[in-house]
């Protein structure tokens, strides 16, 4: 056998055949580590962006909250003008934080809009039930009156995304 023609290639195949298999596995093995360091990079990345995202809505809900509505705009405004304004205010950076719906929850970001709805439908319901003679610092104080005998809807939001953010990040 050792004189056949064909030995030094049943030796070499002999030998070539196990290299060959721990190369396989060397390449498989580096390829899963490889995927699995793109997954975590990727995951690392969509942590920072949704991060940011909660961080952006809660500090559209700080916006909205009626301590810091009423603090804003000129004091000689009529009462109509402000109310203009303020929805104007609130739609413009709602519209402007709408994106990061991508990175909040379904529930969470249905809360942060009942936040919206509610602010703007409690602004229409006070500037429907004052006078015509009342004057924008008489429809401020009722406005926060209003706000405080009911649910707070913005705290509860902001303390349901900070869980959500520690359980999610």
């Amino acid at each position: 056998m050792i004189e056949s023609p064909y030995f030094p290639y049943a030796f070499a195949l002999l030998i070539a055949v196990p290299f060959l298999i721990y190369t396989r596995q060397f390449v498989y093995s580096y390829i899963r580590f490889k995927k699995q360091e793109l997954n975590f990079l990727t995951v690392k990345g969509q942590s920072e962006q949704r991060i940011q995202a909660y961080e952006r809505i809660t500090l559209f809900l700080e916006r909205i909250k009626p301590a810091n509505l009423v603090a804003k705009f000129d004091e000689n405004l009529a009462t109509h003008e402000y109310l203009f304004l303020i929805e104007k205010t609130i739609n413009e950076e709602f519209d402007y934080n709408a994106s990061q719906q991508l990175y909040l929850t379904k529930n969470s970001w249905s809360k942060v809009v009942n936040c919206k709805n509610t602010i703007l439908h409690l602004l229409h319901k006070t500037y429907d039930n004052l006078s015509n003679e009342s004057t924008l610092q008489d429809y401020k104080t009722v406005f926060l009156m209003n706000y405080m005998n009911e649910q707070d809807h913005i705290s509860t939001c902001i303390e349901d995304l900070r869980k959500e953010n520690l359980i999610i990040n």
